[in-house]
């Protein structure tokens, strides 16, 4: 079992920056492809950005450039820094979590694991 816990959000002006952490505790091999989803109100979930083990990134076309992930393995953090946001970036952003296997860490609603969201709004 894995247990996802998100902070860091908050409310930004456009064109500011917020840093979302995810604390991750339980199996870590049920960690080794993790990701950030966000959902506005009246819309679906949809899926920012993933990292897998072996350091591979997929961000949505609507983040790159402006958002970075991160990981810290040691810890088992995720992190991801926004930049540049702007008011369509507000909703309530997720941590995700599941075990890797070659070529299936990528931006997908199936995740295993799903932290409580952490609500980030900008105007």
């Amino acid at each position: 079992h894995v247990q996802l816990v998100e902070s860091g959000g908050g409310s930004v002006q456009a064109g500011g920056s917020l840093r979302l952490s995810c604390r991750a505790s339980g199996n870590r091999y049920s960690t080794d492809c993790m990701g950030w989803f966000r959902q506005a109100p009246g819309k679906a979930r949809e899926g920012v950005v993933t990292i897998g083990k072996d350091g591979s990134e997929t961000y949505a076309d609507s983040v790159k450039g402006r958002f970075t992930v991160s990981k810290d393995n040691a810890k088992n953090i995720l992190y991801l820094q926004m930049d540049s946001l702007k008011p369509e970036d507000t909703g309530m952003y997720y941590c995700a979590a599941d075990g890797w296997t070659v070529g299936h860490c990528y931006i997908r609603p199936d995740f295993n694991y799903w932290g409580q969201g952490t609500q980030v709004t900008v105007s």
